[in-house]
């Protein structure tokens, strides 16, 4: 990979690192990592701070996830490299806005479960893929208030999707891979969900 490459996989990386759900929490004075889950993620935000804040939060993480995949694309021609490279490309980009999202450079490489940037990395990449990804966080959170458990399932149906439509390997290779990561980053929700003590939407984080 050329340095112009390395250098779109690192934009991709702070782009995703910019602390959103951090930044809404000092702005009203407080570290929200130290209150609720301790997540700087829209759902912990939601909790702590109201739905507005909340909301603010969520729209700009998946903005991010959406524009690391745009700008992967519109500078790939910088790079001077074969057009097959453009879907690998764009693959670590996602990779490193999900990454910065969760482990961000200005929080000690901590941060939110990536799922919000996730779903924008989705619908930048491919559309019916993060509606059918989103339409299921939905409706799982309409029927049980438990955002976890709707953005696990969310991942879960996104790479099913992505291998059940004519999508490239490396498309395929990132949703798989990005799916895995942000269920991995929800390691403590599933013992929760277990011990049957995760929160729902409405009740105060432990």
């Amino acid at each position: 990979m050329s340095l112009f490459g390395i250098a779109g996989v690192a934009f991709a990386y702070l782009l995703g690192s910019i602390p959103t759900g951090y930044l809404a929490g000092r702005l009203r004075g407080i570290d929200i990592r130290e209150h609720g889950s301790g997540s700087t993620g829209a759902t912990n935000v939601l909790r702590t701070l109201g739905k507005g804040p909340a909301l603010a939060v969520l729209v700009v993480d998946v903005l991010k996830g959406v524009a690391a995949i745009l700008l992967a694309r519109w500078l790939f021609p910088w790079l001077q490299a074969p057009a097959a490279w453009l879907p690998w490309t764009v693959c670590l980009c996602g990779l490193a806005v999900l990454l910065g999202h969760s482990r961000s450079i200005w929080l000690g490489f901590t941060g939110g479960k990536s799922a919000a940037t996730g779903l924008g990395v989705l619908l930048a990449l491919s559309w019916p893929v993060g509606i059918g990804a989103a339409a299921v966080f939905l409706a799982v959170l309409a029927l049980v208030r438990i955002v976890s458990l709707a953005s696990m399932l969310a991942a879960v149906t996104a790479a099913i999707l992505v291998c059940v439509l004519p999508e490239p390997l490396p498309s395929r290779l990132l949703v798989i891979a990005g799916g895995l990561y942000v269920l991995a980053l929800h390691r403590a929700n599933i013992a929760r969900l277990l011990a049957g003590t995760e929160p729902k939407v409405g009740r105060s984080s432990a």
